[in-house]
Formats: structure tokens, sequence, C-alpha cells
């Protein structure tokens, strides 16, 4: 490619570059001015149907409450530990957890 085809390219190229940014600026300019312009739309919800009962509800037996809590601990079972104490573990159950590896500590840092 010679230079001057180089150049009658790149100038294509720009020309193209600024008529898509020029048509783009139009375009949003004439939506700006259309939103402005138009009158203000009322803002409008929609509703839902009243409801309406099941055919037949009148015959059907209401559904039963839901049962309340009271928020106090039931009393027939006693708490368990969560570890077995020793004897329990000789018994054969075994702990919940493996035991805790012990602390590893390293030599202090010299100063250099």
């Amino acid at each position: 490619m010679s230079p001057d085809d180089r150049k009658r390219a790149y100038r294509m190229d720009v020309l193209l570059a600024g008529a898509l940014v020029a048509a783009g600026l139009a375009v949003t300019g004439l939506s700006v001015a259309e939103i402005s312009t138009s009158k203000p739309h009322p803002q409008v919800a929609q509703a839902t149907h009243p409801l309406q009962s099941t055919p037949g509800a009148e015959t059907k037996p209401p559904a039963p409450t839901e049962p309340t809590t009271t928020g106090a601990r039931p009393t027939g079972v006693p708490p368990e530990p969560a570890r077995p104490d020793a004897e329990a573990q000789k018994a054969g159950s075994q702990p919940a957890l493996p035991p805790a590896p012990a602390e590893k500590s390293a030599p202090p840092i010299k100063d250099r």
C-alpha cells in the first residue's frame, strides 16, 4: 500500500467516525427534545382485581390455626453436653471434634 493510499484510507476512516458521532449526537438531541416537549403523563399504577372466593368455600371447613409458640424451652428433654465426659468416652462414644493440635512456636528472629 502506497503512502497516498494510506492517507486516503485514514481520511475516510476519520470521516466515517465523525459522521457516526454526529449521527449519535443528533439522535440524542432529538430524543431529549421529544422528552422535554411532551406533556407529562400521570403515573398510573395497575391495581389487582378484588379477591373472589373459591366456589363452594362456604361448605369447606376453615383452615386450622397455626400453633403458637411460647418461646420457652421444652422441659421434657434435658440438655446434653457438647463433648461426652471421660466415662462416656471409655464406654464407647466418640468426641464430636478431634483434639486441638498443640501450639507451635518458632525461635526468635535474629537482628542483622
